[in-house]
């Protein structure tokens, strides 16, 4: 059975010129120095309490990595105590609260995740992302700009083969820099 109010929110941070990686997949460029004093600022407990509101997180190989390789550098695991999904047919490093997956990805959020969690977010990679857009499976986009451009790389969103229309719903600017745009998904009329 369906939860009729699950939302599937794809989200990831990109350069201002579209890109979530550089083509190696390093994401370096993240941490950049820029200030913007009209800004609003990133309280601690507020992010805690947002955190709070994300039932699950679902990562492509390449993002799973990424996390793993962050862990190991003393970041931390990026997803909490999250249940993560990471979707791929590759043999990758076991984790708790890790589940893999291997196979149709329309099957995957409508018979598994909808019905089990109400808050479902796509965090990396293009092609997963871009595959969710394709499928009509995602609501939501926020899409966090980072004040920096990296030239090339692997895009938001790689090959989407139709226009996928939004609906901008929110704008926030940070002191860091940092933008951040939520859009509704609109679906289109049958």
């Amino acid at each position: 059975m369906e939860l009729l109010d699950s939302r599937v929110t794809i989200h990831m941070v990109a350069s201002l010129d579209g890109f979530v990686a550089r083509q190696d997949g390093s994401v370096d460029w993240l941490e950049t120095a820029d200030e913007f004093p009209g800004g609003e600022t990133l309280d601690p407990a507020y992010i805690e309490a947002f955190l709070k509101t994300i039932d699950c997180y679902v990562v492509g190989s390449r993002t799973y990595e990424t996390a793993l390789a962050f862990e190991a550098k003393g970041f931390g695991w990026a997803y909490g105590d999250k249940p993560v999904f990471v979707l791929t047919s590759r043999d990758l490093p076991r984790r708790d609260a890790v589940e893999f997956y291997s196979g149709d990805l329309a099957q995957f959020v409508n018979q598994r995740l909808r019905p089990a969690f109400r808050s479902i977010w796509f965090v990396g990679g293009g092609r997963l992302c871009g595959d969710c857009l394709r499928q009509g499976l995602a609501d939501e986009v926020r899409y966090s700009i980072a004040p920096v451009l990296i030239g090339t790389g692997i895009p938001f969103f790689e090959k989407l083969d139709r226009d996928v229309a939004l609906h901008l719903s929110e704008v926030k600017a940070y002191q860091s820099g940092m933008v951040a745009l939520r859009y509704d998904v609109r679906r289109l009329q049958q």
